[in-house]
């Protein structure tokens, strides 16, 4: 027998991995021989454009891009992104100081507290939400404040709510809009009123914009950094995983204040060694390139967006159409918690969604779906709750 080894104890800090209990039925259910609906995981299952995957195919054959690439990354990157938030945004940005490459969105989100947060400092999280804020708050020794997003505030942080003694040791404030999990579209006024509030209690603001992209009506979502003054105090999160569907290609970016970026670059030359470049090249044809594929994906999801709140409204269902992102929250019905019914809807059904409570505290009484599937499978989720015991 093997020599056990006691973890350290920032782990047991770390909220109970609960997607490893829906792994567990979902295997069980596999074993059972059901047909799995899998609205549980916030990958898309649309194919990379292919004109993103052929320039992927010529950069990784140049031998100039087989050694180690530059952490901050490659300067045509940043550029291209940087117009892309210019064209998009009307955001202005110097690719040299004020564009940073992440091997995806959630690496540097994970690191920004390493390089601004103390033992003991605290950071101001949204409850529910991406569970990476509050890993890395705890990964640098930070003690996470959840802020609680609730559907009578639009799911919007109620920022003056918040306790003086708290904010006087607070670092760092983390917002996520388009919402994950709950699909909420923040105005440009919260945006202006969250920029003021970290000027004026001394916070760094992030802001993770990964669903900016998907919007599902005819409105697009703003810009943090479009407020006046939000260089000064935030840095907004953007990844191409979700925009270009390429989860797997792991490449974001970070914008906004250089001193910030500075701050988190520093993490980076010590814990990674950038993005591959010719994963860079294709995000530069991503980024540069014909944008029809972010319209066609748009159409999609709002033709499984549809099918889903329709159809589950139609039951009973309380659900919000929401206006971007590719999830959708949903109330649990009267009786059931949000584990028990989501344990329910797999074993009995084989429909996997989320339960709230993997993202806080106040996911309870909610249940997350993700429009990863063909809107075929979205119509049989529906058409297998409808036919169950487990609608309203």
């Amino acid at each position: 027998m093997g020599q056990s080894f006691a973890l350290a104890q920032r782990l047991s800090k770390l909220p109970p991995y609960l997607f490893a209990e829906i792994d567990r039925l979902k295997q069980e259910a596999i074993r059972r021989g059901m047909d799995i609906i899998n609205l549980g995981i916030g990958d898309p299952d649309l194919p990379t454009p292919p004109h993103i995957v052929k320039r992927m195919q010529d950069a990784s054959a140049n031998p100039q891009h087989h050694q180690y690439p530059s952490y901050e990354g490659m300067l045509s990157f940043r550029k291209a992104a940087a117009d892309w938030y210019s064209k998009r945004f009307g955001v202005s940005l110097d690719p040299e100081t004020e564009v940073l490459s992440l091997i995806g969105s959630k690496e540097g989100i994970g690191h920004i507290p390493l390089a601004f947060v103390d033992p003991g400092d605290i950071v101001l999280v949204p409850d529910p939400g991406y569970p990476v804020y509050q890993a890395g708050t705890i990964f640098a020794g930070g003690v996470p404040h959840f802020m609680p997003l609730t559907r009578e505030r639009a799911f919007l942080p109620d920022l003056h709510a918040i306790p003086l003694q708290v904010l006087k040791k607070a670092k760092i404030l983390f917002l996520n809009y388009p919402n994950n999990p709950t699909a909420a579209v923040a105005s440009k006024s919260f945006f202006a009123e969250a920029v003021g509030f970290a000027r004026r209690h001394g916070l760094i603001l992030c802001h993770d914009a990964a669903y900016s992209e998907m919007a599902l009506d005819s409105d697009l979502p703003d810009s943090l950094l479009a407020v006046e003054g939000a260089k000064e105090v935030a840095i907004e999160y953007h990844s191409l995983s979700k925009t270009y569907n390429m989860t797997g290609w792991r490449i974001g970016f970070g914008v906004g204040s250089r001193e910030i970026l500075a701050g988190l670059g520093r993490i980076k030359t010590n814990l990674d060694s950038g993005v591959f470049q010719a994963v860079q090249e294709a995000a530069i044809a991503a980024l540069s390139g014909p944008q029809d594929c972010v319209e066609s994906m748009r159409a999609i999801y709002k033709e499984r967006r549809d099918a889903l709140v329709d159809g589950l409204s139609a039951l009973g269902f309380a659900v919000d159409r929401p206006k971007a992102s590719f999830y959708v929250w949903i109330g649990v019905p009267r009786g059931r918690t949000s584990a028990s019914y989501g344990s329910a809807l797999l074993s009995d059904l084989g429909i996997v969604m989320t339960p709230g409570t993997g993202f806080g505290q106040h996911g309870e009484g909610y249940i997350r779906a993700a429009l990863t599937v063909d809107v075929s499978r979205v119509k049989e989720a529906v058409e297998r709750i409808a036919a169950s015991n487990l609608k309203p």
